[in-house]
């Protein structure tokens, strides 16, 4: 992917920057078709707590589709009576998806409110109770997943092992199609921010652009361990991540016997998500050579440092629980859980081609 973007920053006619990505496993078995319909594609969230029964917050779980999250949290404060801001949620959902995820609404000294004329077929409240705190944005442990792949075209036999491959050595944790926008286009209007022609952009928008850049340039070196056949190995100088928590330290000593923890998914080495120097380590002699991929992108490096953006470290490994497999005819069923901010789309592409 580096020869999508010139020394400059600027970008060509990009296609989709993740089309390009190296596999781990040789490719996938087959072709097949997802979102047909929205029930092709489920997303149960995972908080991690249930609602205490008592407190200011309204706590719902709602089951939507055809609507975005965005939509649903909006609908629900006009309900209310109250500001959009004071509704909140851990995450964003896909429209074209059949999600359950929970909301919060900040009501303070009010009544709960009616809600039944929300309820539709695009739109169920599956619980409702009080909370004492807020759902904040971030806060949730990871996501269920049941994936429909319809039409499939492979080696049942084939699938069969890119299931126990990712069952056994996990996946790239590359970033997904959603996070840079249709085509990329999300790195365009980060380009445009970057060179000062968005004042007074959106605080939201200019999040959600600054978030794409850090993920290209993730996807960058982790496409590159993934070349070098090393994305799920411990190199000397290594920053390594606990797994299941943000903890850090490095990988200079003891190799063979952190190559072993790293086996047993207690722990996983990672690249930047890059920004300005802050409290995270920093990758030593063989990691750092391989993150050298990024010499030449000081144009978006320098652009996420000035928009006041801290370094941190992600998992270079995407770990599934619970993967199964099986089969309706000619549509692969796929269940499985994520940790937070990973995307199924990730592991799917290692096993068919959607």
């Amino acid at each position: 992917m580096a020869e999508t973007v010139d020394l400059n920053g600027r970008f060509p006619e990009l296609p989709d920057p993740v089309n390009r990505l190296p596999y781990a496993f040789g490719g996938p078995a087959g072709t097949g078709v997802i979102r047909k319909k929205p029930e092709d594609f489920q997303v149960i969230e995972n908080l991690g707590y249930q609602p205490t029964g008592e407190g200011e917050h309204l706590f719902l779980v709602i089951q939507k589709q055809n609507r975005t999250t965005n939509e649903v949290a909006a609908m629900l404060g006009r309900q209310a009576g109250v500001r959009k801001r004071n509704v909140s949620f851990a995450g964003m959902k896909d429209k074209e998806a059949l999600t359950t995820q929970a909301f919060s609404i900040h009501m303070p000294g009010m009544p709960d409110p009616d809600l039944r004329d929300l309820e539709s077929d695009e739109l169920r409240i599956l619980d409702c109770k009080r909370h004492r705190r807020k759902i904040r944005r971030g806060s949730l442990r990871g996501n269920r997943f049941v994936l429909r792949v319809r039409d499939v075209s492979a080696d049942r036999q084939l699938v069969q092992q890119r299931v126990s491959e990712v069952k056994r050595f996990g996946t790239p944790n590359f970033f997904g199609p959603q996070r840079f926008g249709n085509r990329g286009e999300n790195l365009r209007q980060a380009e445009r921010l970057f060179k000062g022609e968005m004042a007074g952009i959106d605080r939201q928008l200019r999040s959600i652009l600054l978030s794409s850049v850090r993920a290209w340039l993730f996807n960058l070196v982790l496409a590159e361990r993934v070349r070098r056949a090393d994305w799920n190995k411990v190199l000397d100088g290594d920053v390594m991540l606990l797994a299941g928590s943000n903890r850090q330290f490095l990988a200079t000593e003891d190799l063979e016997l952190l190559q072993r923890r790293l086996e047993a998914f207690d722990i996983n080495p990672s690249a930047p998500l890059c920004g300005s120097k802050s409290r995270s380590l920093e990758t030593r002699n063989e990691a750092a050579q391989v993150e050298q991929v990024l010499s030449g992108h000081e144009f978006w490096l320098e652009g996420l440092e000035r928009f006041g953006l801290k370094e941190d470290r992600r998992s270079l490994r995407l770990v599934a629980s619970g993967l199964e497999h099986k089969w309706q005819g000619d549509d692969l069923i796929l269940s499985f859980s994520l940790p937070a901010g990973s995307y199924a789309t990730t592991l799917l592409r290692e096993i068919v081609t959607v």
